[in-house]
């Protein structure tokens, strides 16, 4: 549901169309969740799309929803169904694992990503640092500060989604300007809009690896591609063998 005005409509259509040809079961795969943000009334008189988003696909007829990464796991509590919430960390612990990490130091680009960004460093034996950024207004950042030490280390930020890259770029800025060698990115969700590719391209990013949850609209040098196909088919074998 990577444009949810039109593959959403799309989807609760598929779905009607399966349970009035009396399907026993109906599951949505949904890689990429629409909406997925939108979770809180965070201001007054705004709404909250993934409850409404969760409620149209419960209305439809789903009885499963299949998802990753959702930008806040409570999420899936808006459903009264079963969420297979999937994560993306096997998928860059895989990519990672052959490469040597021994000057790495992994960074949450905010706050609110740091359980994300220490799941890494616990596995990867790293340390980590965080960025705190300040909005002065959405998909615009004023100012990012550094908490920790990256002198003449290599960092790899880590995020659920990369929107216009503002954040990573800002964030790249200042991580370089404390002292670390380089700065990479992991973002499943390659949201990407706007001058997103133009930011990129010019910011200081070695690389950015994302997951093919959203296809991109046009191929950049620093983007890399990761699939998450094993990891949807193993999750779908194992929902329709009755597994764990």
């Amino acid at each position: 549901t990577c444009q949810p005005h039109d593959n959403l409509m799309e989807l609760l259509l598929w779905i009607d169309t399966a349970k009035r040809a009396s399907a026993g079961y109906i599951t949505a795969v949904i890689p990429y969740f629409g909406y997925a943000r939108q979770d809180r009334k965070d201001k007054p008189r705004v709404p909250i799309s993934a409850k409404l988003v969760a409620n149209l696909l419960t209305a439809a007829g789903a009885n499963r929803i299949m998802t990753m990464d959702l930008h806040a796991d409570q999420v899936q509590g808006f459903f009264d169904i079963p969420v297979d919430h999937l994560r993306s960390e096997p998928i860059y612990i895989s990519y990672f694992s052959n490469q040597d990490l021994s000057q790495t130091i992994f960074a949450s680009p905010d706050v609110g990503g740091v359980k994300r960004a220490r799941l890494y460093s616990k596995h990867f034996d790293c340390d980590l640092v965080i960025c705190d950024k300040y909005r002065s207004k959405a998909n615009e950042v004023s100012s990012i500060t550094v908490i920790g030490e990256v002198k003449g280390r290599d960092v790899i930020l880590v995020d659920d989604l990369v929107d216009t890259a503002g954040t990573l770029c800002k964030a790249a800025d200042a991580i370089l300007e404390k002292g670390a060698r380089s700065v990479r990115a992991i973002c499943t969700h390659p949201v990407l809009s706007g001058k997103a590719y133009d930011n990129i391209e010019r910011s200081q990013l070695t690389e950015l690896i994302v997951c093919d949850t959203i296809p991109l609209r046009q191929q950049s040098p620093k983007i890399k591609v990761l699939s998450t196909a094993k990891l949807f088919s193993r999750a779908i074998r194992n929902t329709v063998e009755h597994k764990s």
